[in-house]
């Protein structure tokens, strides 16, 4: 019963979302804690929420901390030179953005943290993928699967757990594991070059020089359900955008689209693949236009540049190596950050109102997923739901255990967290393996390959703050997100296989 109730929890919470029926947050609380009810622990429901808050709330302040100190980079220009760079090598072209993105955050996971990854990613291509109208979704998407690729390495946690479930080596895990997880980091770029290729026929490409400049005229008009791109402006678009601004602008949206490349079924809908963040005004601005490269905000300190930077590298090199616990770090490094660029106490008041928006979704998300996780674990669900589906393999698939340990981790990473697939049904796939002829070290090999998709969980923190800083609803991100990251993981999966490593 459990088991049934559990799939259904999860299911219920992810059709909701994706139907945009209920938000995030009100749905990690509430649907887990009337099923709760529904079990007949509802007198335990405080226990588990407390339970599963106290172990997310280091989580919870790190992501608080970290969004204000690279708002705060992000506001004095630590990365515009970054952004500007990017800009140039990719000459405005939507398919080198978007391999860019990948290659960015595929880089930058090098140092083991999502939640770190998705700041500095969404960070550095948000501005371009505004400015561009570019499918924010696209980015999202690509960052999350080749941040979930690089989430193997041993320090990035997933080898770590199944090196400490299995009492095995890390490295025999990850080492032999390299050739299958470049195959799985090139599917990404393949990937990302294949859409940003439809993000160029959509949009079009412009000179840096026409990327940089304000035409009012030439941005996109989103009306109704439909929308005009100027991105790659054709006159057509121009005359499209302008009878749209005037008249309510059926026409404007449906010439727009046409020259634009058919982008009126797609960005102006606000969900699937092309959603787009929000509208531009007819006169050329949105609430989030391109500031990333204004050279001209009052929040710029030229002069504190390399500073900034020297305290960017040392916040990093001391969570890699360790020397303090990561929250203590950023709140740290957020308090010398606010200090040092606003010595006056009204300049840091307005820097850290500027980004409570984010702070607020974020951590309100974590907490919330805090009541999700404490009653799936404190209800028994997770195990209940881990033990059938291990009952459930045929008994011909023993010799094959490692193909479908890999198989497995798709939907357990994706609906437990790694603690609770690795160490609670990690060691019984291992035994079942062990008792049909396969090593314990394939199946921990073959137990990372769901990472990608992983990373896109409603369970994993990180996951809300490149939701919450590229401001993407978290449904259209998971429709979006998750057939390509299967496909993803089982092209590691194959390359495994046919490597003879799993």
């Amino acid at each position: 019963m459990l088991t049934i109730l559990g799939f259904a929890m999860i299911a219920t919470f992810l059709v909701l979302i994706m139907m945009k029926k209920m938000s995030p947050i009100a749905a990690l609380v509430l649907i887990p804690a009337l099923f709760c009810v529904f079990v007949g622990k509802g007198a335990h429901l405080g226990d588990y929420v407390i339970d599963g808050v106290s172990s997310l709330a280091p989580t919870a302040a790190m992501l608080m901390f970290a969004i204000v100190y690279f708002g705060v980079m992000i506001d004095v220009g630590l990365f515009d030179p970054i952004v500007r760079a990017i800009l140039r090598f990719c000459k405005a072209d939507p398919m080198r953005i978007v391999v860019g993105t990948a290659l960015l955050a595929a880089i930058v996971s090098l140092d083991g943290d999502g939640s770190t990854t998705f700041m500095i990613t969404v960070s550095a291509m948000y501005p371009l993928y505004k400015r561009l109208k570019m499918s924010l979704v696209v980015m999202t998407g690509v960052a999350a699967m080749a941040n979930g690729v690089m989430n193997t390495l041993p320090w990035g946690g997933p080898t770590a757990r199944a090196a400490t479930a299995l009492k095995v080596d890390a490295t025999d895990i990850f080492v032999p594991m390299i050739p299958a997880l470049a195959v799985g980091l090139l599917a990404v770029v393949v990937l990302a070059y294949v859409l940003g290729l439809r993000e160029r026929r959509r949009l079009g490409t412009l000179t840096l020089d026409e990327a940089l400049a304000r035409e009012p005229e030439s941005e996109t008009v989103l009306v109704g359900a439909g929308s005009g791109t100027a991105s790659g402006a054709k006159p057509g678009a121009k005359s499209g955008a302008k009878s749209g601004a005037k008249s309510g602008a059926k026409s404007g949206a449906k010439s727009g689209a046409k020259s634009g490349g058919g982008a009126g079924g797609g960005a102006g809908s606000g969900t699937g693949e092309d959603a787009d963040a929000g509208p531009a005004t007819a006169d050329g601005g949105s609430d989030d236009d391109f500031q990333g490269l204004d050279p001209n905000r009052a929040t710029l300190r030229p002069k504190l540049y390399w500073f900034n930077a020297l305290l960017t590298v040392a916040l990093l090199t001391a969570m890699i190596m360790e020397w303090l616990p990561i929250p203590v770090l950023f709140l740290i490094g957020a308090a010398l950050a606010l200090t040092v660029n606003f010595p006056h106490i009204p300049d840091q008041k307005a820097r850290i109102a500027a980004h409570a928006d984010n702070v607020l979704n974020v951590s309100g998300m974590v907490f919330a997923a805090a009541v999700f996780t404490g009653v799936l674990t404190g209800t028994g669900m997770v195990d209940h739901m881990a033990n059938w589906l291990v009952d459930t393999i045929p008994d011909g698939m023993g010799p094959h255990m490692g193909l479908v340990t890999g198989l497995l981790s798709l939907p357990l990473t994706y609906f437990m967290s790694n603690d609770g697939f690795y160490f609670g049904v990690l060691p019984v796939l291992a035994e079942a393996g062990q008792a049909h002829g396969v090593s314990t070290l394939e199946i921990a090999r073959a137990s990372i390959v769901g990472q990608p998709l992983h990373m896109s969980s409603p369970l994993v923190p990180a996951v809300y703050v490149l939701v919450g800083m590229a401001k993407v609803e978290f449904g259209d991100h998971t429709k979006f997100v998750v057939k390509w990251a299967v496909l993803t993981s089982l092209v590691i999966l194959g390359a495994g296989i046919l490597f003879g490593i799993i």
